[in-house]
């Protein structure tokens, strides 16, 4: 059972998906609430799923399925955006995420120039 066949079930076509107890034990319970908090419909829903952890996934998948009403809902995952900065220090010094934005707050607008300069492979600009 893949996370779509929930969110599906959930949302649209209703269908009682964990009926056997090995997929009981398979179901995401925080990435669905994560999924539905992205909605205005559904965020309360997701909300008090958040304030009672220890509910049965189970019942939670019940509660989900019986409260929220039907409509198709796709949101895509949101993703931390590159820094152009950032990646141009740490394919500099090799550093990690953390260490770079570290050495960012020291490095000033002329030394990242000086650091594109350095990177530069030549060629056309387009």
């Amino acid at each position: 059972m893949e996370l779509k066949h929930i969110l599906n079930s959930i949302n649209h076509d209703k269908k009682p998906l964990l009926d056997d107890e090995t997929l009981v034990k398979l179901y995401p319970a925080f990435v669905v609430n994560r999924c539905l908090s992205y909605f205005p419909d559904t965020v309360f829903h997701s909300n008090e799923m958040n304030c009672h952890p220890w509910v049965d996934p189970k019942a939670q998948f019940d509660f989900y399925r019986m409260a929220v009403r039907k409509k198709k809902r796709f949101s895509p995952w949101l993703r931390k955006e590159e820094d152009e900065k950032i990646a141009l220090i740490k394919e500099v010094f090799g550093y990690t995420e953390s260490k770079a934005r570290e050495v960012l707050n020291i490095l000033g607008p002329k030394d990242i120039e000086k650091l594109k300069q350095f990177l530069y492979k030549g060629g056309t600009k387009n």
